[in-house]
């Protein structure tokens, strides 16, 4: 398969220090459009790139889950040229996997939504009926909070339907997989400054997962959105993009200089 290609989503304005360059990754079934929310409110000195990645809904690469190595998309785009990452639900997961691993070098890293159990006794059969057999609520609740809001719910509950057999049998293993790692990784190893966010009301990703994950990561912060789902970008975006400014503007060093838009 293709190796992905980063796209400038909004050039940063002309400041002193520099801009920070900063990369977007979609979860399962997204698309980069999610991120338009906090495009629209984050900071000038922001440079925001994104990507589509091949689990995006609909027109994503056919097949991506037959690789036993999706991260390896994100270790192929994720280099040198970005001073930060903002990564929502399983790319969130994938990229702090990859960076526990050290296959993907330290950095400003904002994880939204992300997936995680300390304990290998946290995933009993039930955990295991619960994402294969409800998978399709997830996307329920991404169509219901985006811009396909206002289609009817019998169309929406459609939709869901279509992006879970999108995914596929094999690109839900691979969700899966990842999520079964998680206690195993060595989190007291990662060194990147590490903003998560979580939602209160998360069907998904549990709001204990990523404070769990947080408190496993040296220096991490947790913040708990309340009155929130899965996607905070949409959901609360105005928090969302002054959570992660804030962070960004603290932690993070501009190294590039700014790109123009071709």
């Amino acid at each position: 398969m293709n190796t992905v290609t980063p796209r400038l989503r909004r050039p940063a304005a002309d400041t002193a220090a520099g801009p920070l360059r900063v990369l977007l990754l979609h979860g399962l079934g997204g698309r980069p459009s999610v991120w338009q929310p906090l495009v629209e409110r984050a900071g000038e000195e922001l440079e925001l790139w994104d990507a589509e990645l091949p689990w995006q809904a609909m027109s994503g690469s056919e097949g991506w889950g037959l690789n036993p190595d999706p991260a390896r998309f994100l270790v192929e785009l994720v280099d040198e040229r970005f001073d930060a990452v903002v990564a929502h639900s399983y790319a969130a997961n994938l990229f702090t996997e990859a960076t526990a691993l050290g296959r993907i070098a330290p950095r400003p890293t904002v994880l939204v939504s992300p997936f995680y159990r300390s304990s290998v006794r946290d995933f009993d059969w039930s955990v295991i009926s619960y994402y294969l057999n409800d998978f399709h609520r997830v996307f329920e609740e991404a169509l219901e909070v985006g811009e396909t809001g206002r289609f009817a719910k019998a169309h929406r509950d459609w939709m869901a339907l279509r992006l879970r057999d999108q995914i596929g049998p094999y690109g839900w293993m691979r969700f899966f997989e990842t999520y079964l790692r998680t206690p195993t990784l060595d989190l007291g190893a990662v060194r990147s400054p590490l903003l998560v966010l979580s939602g209160a009301r998360d069907i998904a990703a549990r709001p204990g997962d990523g404070r769990a994950l947080a408190a496993a990561v040296p220096g991490a912060r947790f913040e708990l959105l309340p009155d929130c789902g899965h996607f905070p970008m949409v959901e609360r975006p105005d928090r969302t993009a002054r959570l992660v400014g804030d962070f960004l503007r603290a932690a993070a060093v501009p190294t590039h200089p700014s790109l123009e838009l071709s």
